[in-house]
């Protein structure tokens, strides 16, 4: 295992385990050099979102590195204001263009809304048929919502991008994604950072000669979570990526497991569905 490591995605296709988070990561030269060391640190997977406002300099900061299209994975998501069948078209439409490319490889819904819910969903699996988009997946979906969305769609989503991390572990969503073949995937992995103080962590950080943040990642590969840690520094992704030349015994994951405090960075996707939108949030 490393950070070539593929999972297989239910749909035929293969994702990287480990991909670069790019929100809030907006200035051009910041993202150009992010991203020219994750490359050389092993990156394959970068991901971005419409609402992270950075698509057009992530196109670009791809470009730049003058490398064949199918050599990297590119994830983009599909926000709240731009949800319903013919929006999400025209949206998707537009990502395309700013990301320079005829393609991504994975689409999600950002949120599940409740009001467009099964039109967004149609234009999904319509962009998909057309080769747009190669696989489709979802963002803070609840079991509910899958089960919701599984009595009417003909794809399922083969991700679901969910806030995971110690203080959030979500054991029962994991597994019913696991039994539905869905890759679980967090955002947020080490918890914007709250995780790593934790004395059961920096102990278990410190016995193998590792830092918190690495010790966090290393227990998601255990779990068989995708990961997508951001960063603006070039030197943490580079650490971020060293995490495979050590292995959690089956104690350490479980204390670390044991850590679940329940507590969301963000909002609980139940009431966003219900809202039809976010409050704003960071």
């Amino acid at each position: 295992m490393d950070i070539t490591t593929q999972l297989q995605l239910a749909d035929g296709y293969q994702m990287p385990q480990q991909g670069l988070g790019l929100y809030k990561v907006t200035d051009q030269d910041n993202l150009t050099e992010v991203i020219k060391t994750a490359w050389k640190a092993g990156y394959r997977l970068f991901d971005t979102a419409q609402m992270y406002k950075n698509e057009a300099e992530v196109g670009q900061s791809l470009r730049a590195l003058g490398m064949p299209r199918e050599d990297y994975f590119v994830t983009t998501k599909v926000a709240e204001a731009n949800q319903g069948y013919d929006k999400t078209l025209a949206s998707v439409e537009q990502s395309l263009k700013d990301l320079q490319m005829d393609y991504v490889d994975l689409l999600m819904v950002h949120w599940p809304l409740h009001e467009q819910f099964f039109d967004t969903w149609r234009a999904f699996e319509r962009l998909q048929a057309e080769g747009i988009v190669k696989s489709l997946g979802t963002s803070n979906f609840g079991m509910v919502h899958l089960q919701y969305l599984a009595t009417q769609a003909n794809e399922m989503p083969v991700v679901n991008q969910i806030e995971n991390h110690p203080h959030l572990v979500q054991p029962e969503l994991r597994d019913f994604l696991r039994e539905n073949n869905i890759v679980t995937q967090a955002w947020a992995p080490l918890g914007r950072g709250s995780v790593l103080a934790e004395p059961t962590i920096v102990s278990i950080a410190e016995k193998n000669g590792k830092s918190p943040a690495q010790v966090v990642l290393r227990w998601h590969l255990a779990h068989g979570t995708s990961i997508i840690p951001k960063s603006v520094h070039p030197q943490r992704v580079i650490e971020n990526a060293d995490i495979y030349d050590f292995s959690l015994t089956v104690e350490e994951i479980a204390a670390i497991d044991a850590l679940d405090t329940y507590t969301r960075i963000s909002q609980e996707p139940e009431q966003v569905y219900e809202r039809g939108r976010q409050y704003p949030h960071h």
